[in-house]
């Protein structure tokens, strides 16, 4: 079965289309559905492919579709547990489920990780930003038809900060700090606050994300410049566990001070080298340091916080914009001062 398909493509820095193309669907397959894409979130690597042409190492080298963070319809399935017409969140991982890692359940490990959107590999592994596309059907995660697309289109990156938020431990009655409040470290409150933190205490340098950590459920939002932080850097630091959003130098810095001896570190953000580093505070005061990557099983935890309400992610959400404009939909994205959050509706 040949289906045509309308996709939104970047093909080098600043260079993005709308084209048509087709994709092949075998209706006798056990193993994959053809989904019609509804709804999609743009993330901060589908900007960057915009803007520069690639991420970090990783260049375009041919038309990729953009993006992974996407739900949709089954339009044909042979899986008993799917249906046609049913609404599902798509995981955009795509594990080999054979190397060591997938093996021992750390799939977010998967040494040959095909992730929607992705220009590692030559050929890219095409994104979701497309009105159909087959996928595997352990990506299809059912939910409640009721459920609002406004709402749903929030599974992937509300289940990176709930992976993230679980590197910690349990959360229940700490006291956390996070620095970095965009999209992402505001869900960081949303999901701790979900785990049971006591305290949330957030810093960042604009105003209006700081608002907005405040209304995901943050106690205090504090300007990363102009407020006083020494309070919480006395006796060796005050936060059970600190989560570090932003990638800055100076953000992990403020970290390390105010996070307790002997506390926990949670690296999120995503940057360059670190040109100074005060790794004795890091070996002084005994503070564990972890990064967090993607996602397991909080993929699923996320389409059900989602569908039962346990977070609301929409005070984010800025501005929804047709498939068609993709590149103004990229544009308001990539302006911070105004928008958090921005959807493409493909319907």
């Amino acid at each position: 079965m040949k289906i045509e398909t309308l996709s939104c493509v970047v093909k080098g820095k600043n260079d993005v289309d709308v084209v048509t193309q087709h994709i092949d669907y075998d209706e006798s397959s056990r193993d994959q559905t053809l989904v019609q894409i509804t709804r999609g979130g743009i993330c901060g690597s589908d900007l960057h492919y915009y803007q520069h042409g690639k991420v970090g190492n990783f260049e375009v080298k041919h038309p990729m579709i953009l993006g992974h963070e996407v739900i949709g319809k089954v339009v044909k399935t042979n899986d008993p547990k799917l249906y046609a017409g049913q609404k599902v969140a798509i995981n955009p991982s795509k594990p080999c489920l054979k190397c060591k890692y997938c093996l021992s359940g750390e799939t977010n490990q998967c040494e040959t990780m095909r992730f929607f959107g992705s220009a590692m590999y030559n050929p890219h592994v095409d994104g979701g930003f497309t009105q159909y596309k087959v996928v595997d059907n352990a990506q299809c995660i059912d939910y409640p038809q009721e459920a609002s697309d406004d709402v749903m289109a929030f599974a992937e990156p509300l289940a990176v900060t709930i992976h993230a938020a679980k590197q910690a431990g349990d959360l229940t009655g700490r006291k956390v700090f996070i620095s970095g409040v965009g999209p992402i470290g505001c869900l960081v409150v949303a999901s701790v606050k979900a785990l049971g933190a006591a305290e949330i205490v957030c810093a960042d340098m604009s105003r209006r994300c700081l608002d907005l950590a405040l209304k995901m459920g943050a106690d205090k939002a504090l300007h990363a410049l102009n407020d006083d932080f020494s309070a919480y850097a006395e006796h060796k630091g005050y936060f059970d566990v600190s989560f570090e959003v932003s990638g800055h130098p100076s953000s992990l810095e403020r970290c390390l001070a105010i996070t307790k001896a002997r506390g926990t570190l949670i690296q999120v953000g995503m940057g360059g080298a670190i040109p100074e580093f005060n790794m004795m505070m890091l070996i002084a005061k005994e503070i564990s340091w972890k990064g967090s990557f993607r996602f397991i099983e909080e993929f699923n935890t996320s389409v059900e916080w989602l569908s039962t309400g346990k977070v609301n992610p929409l005070p984010l959400l800025s501005k929804v914009f047709g498939f068609r404009q993709l590149e103004d939909a990229l544009k308001a994205a990539a302006n911070k001062d105004e928008t958090a959050k921005v959807q493409l509706s493909f319907e």
